[in-house]
């Protein structure tokens, strides 16, 4: 690769992180938004030390469930398991085969967007252990303490 393709893939990859993380916690939001499921997202969540802080602390986004108790535990599963689905497109591009050596920016974005595609440590504790979600949800005296996915 000459300097200018590595350019390319450098900031290809750069825009698939950021916009693969968006999209990593949109799907999140949209099967709870489905199943009617409040929930919160915030962006940049506790940043208060300039911008090289924001680009270097984690998460960069948040998605917190606010279940009732009623809720489904298979919801709450599903929805922490939805950026799986955010590999289809790269797969369907490979197999296609428009993700090649002579594309590396394509290639790049390919890398980031699946990269993001992969459920966090956190979005596994909830879709493990999504009954004690529910439970700590309908005990009034205790701290419900949602996964936060990075």
């Amino acid at each position: 690769m000459i300097g200018i393709d590595v350019v390319g893939a450098g900031v290809a990859l750069a825009l698939a992180v950021g916009i693969g993380l968006c999209a990593h916690e949109w799907s999140h939001a949209l099967v709870l938004r489905s199943a009617g499921i409040d929930f919160t997202l915030e962006y940049l969540p506790d940043r208060s030390s300039g911008p090289l802080g924001l680009l270097a602390s984690c998460p960069w986004a948040v998605v917190e469930p606010q279940p009732t108790g009623r809720d489904s535990a298979w919801v709450l599963r599903i929805a922490a398991l939805m950026p799986l689905l955010l590999a289809a497109p790269v797969l369907a591009l490979g197999a296609a085969g428009y993700l090649t050596a002579a594309t590396p920016a394509v290639t790049a974005a390919a890398i980031g967007w699946l990269a993001c595609s992969i459920p966090s440590p956190q979005d596994f504790s909830v879709a493990f252990h999504a009954e004690q979600l529910l439970e700590e949800a309908t005990d009034t005296s205790a701290v419900v303490t949602c996964s936060r996915a990075d």
